[in-house]
């Protein structure tokens, strides 16, 4: 019996990517792999030379799909595609009905939380409730509790076990946002009974490429609002109507690719789905509390860190003038460490921090 070829490491996948210092920004944009960036050119010379394939673009589809499936814990039936992630979440807000109650974080990325919002004039309620409560805030009559499993705007991690197990109990769905944690948390997508993750950022993927998985007992329960000739059965026989037959898995729910992104997004996707998460994980924690403890301040286990800054942005300019790619977030400055960073990255953020974070917090 052929044994299992062995699980890459954060050394193998900083190989794949061109050499870029200061990236630390992974929580906004991935990088694209060399693979990735070859895929999508040779994609656009076909375009340019009138040779698509069109059989080929489906097989990205279904090799992407199967590479996300691989990378989350699920079968590749129950995962559907799509563009980006409120899009998806918009599918589950509209399957709620008249008067449902949805818990949220406070301050949770929109794509998670406008889906739900925009259904107030039939009588959905949404709660903000803090991240670390939400398992305590879901009550009887609690239709839904969405959330992001790591936070965008700081790098909290939520209870996913808690709040599963306090909505479990009242029957309410459970809907992740996987966007902030896929490629760098290991995830087991089956826990809940929808997630959702767009794959531009820590999947590196191009952006336009988006994932959905579904329980099947959940599954009925969503109406494919966006069904075209790609959620039916047999796709290309799916083309013109009147009788619309949709495929039986959760590939119903799917959106018509668009075909450069999922190019792009075979070799990435394949890659991440063939790769220890869980000693990337290792490696950006490691990475982003060297720079915490650095600055005299506690770590905090996650890959993304979010420090103060005044509002001017001085740290976050500080930064940007000593190379460093980062964000400005929630009134701070945001730093996400990932396998094409390593400790010098960590040394030029720490020379450009060190005066103006401490001016800041003391």
């Amino acid at each position: 019996m052929p044994t299992a070829a062995p699980l890459l490491t954060p050394a193998d996948l900083h190989g794949r990517f061109t050499p870029t210092r200061g990236h630390l920004d992974a929580a906004t944009a991935g990088l694209p792999m060399r693979a990735t960036v070859r895929a999508l050119r040779d994609h656009v010379d076909a375009w340019q030379r009138g040779e698509l394939d069109l059989a080929r673009c489906d097989q990205d589809v279904v090799r992407s799909r199967a590479a996300f499936a691989r990378l989350v814990g699920v079968d590749a039936s129950d995962v559907a595609i799509g563009s980006q992630a409120s899009v998806l979440v918009g599918l589950v807000a509209a399957a709620l009905p008249d008067g449902a109650e949805v818990v949220v974080p406070h301050g949770d990325f929109t794509s998670v939380v406008f889906p739900f919002l925009a259904h107030a004039d039939r009588g959905v309620t949404v709660r903000h409730v803090p991240v670390e409560e939400l398992a305590d805030a879901i009550r009887p009559g609690t239709a839904a509790v969405a959330y992001s499993l790591a936070q965008s705007r700081d790098g909290r991690i939520a209870d996913a076990a808690a709040i599963g197990e306090a909505a479990a109990r009242v029957g309410a769905l459970t809907v992740c946002d996987l966007t902030q944690s896929a490629g760098w948390l290991p995830v087991d997508a089956s826990a809940f009974d929808i997630t959702v993750c767009s794959a531009y950022k820590w999947l590196t993927a191009p952006r336009g490429v988006a994932f959905l998985t579904v329980r099947p007992t959940a599954l009925a329960r969503l109406r494919p609002l966006h069904a075209g000739w790609y959620a039916g059965h047999d796709i290309w026989g799916s083309a013109y109507g009147p009788h619309m037959r949709l495929a039986d898995d959760a590939r119903r729910l799917d959106v018509s690719p668009a075909w450069p992104a999922w190019s792009g997004a075979v070799p990435a996707l394949e890659t991440f789905a063939a790769t220890d998460v869980e000693a990337v994980r290792r490696h950006d924690v490691d990475l982003a509390d060297r720079l915490l403890t650095g600055l005299d301040l506690a770590p905090r286990g996650s890959a993304i860190v979010s420090l103060p800054d005044d509002e001017s942005g001085t740290a976050r300019c500080a930064l940007e003038a000593a190379g460093c790619r980062v964000a400005g977030r929630g009134g701070g400055v945001r730093l996400a460490f990932h396998v094409w960073n390593d400790a010098d990255d960590v040394d030029r953020a720490l020379t450009a921090l060190r005066p103006h974070v401490r001016a800041v917090a003391h």
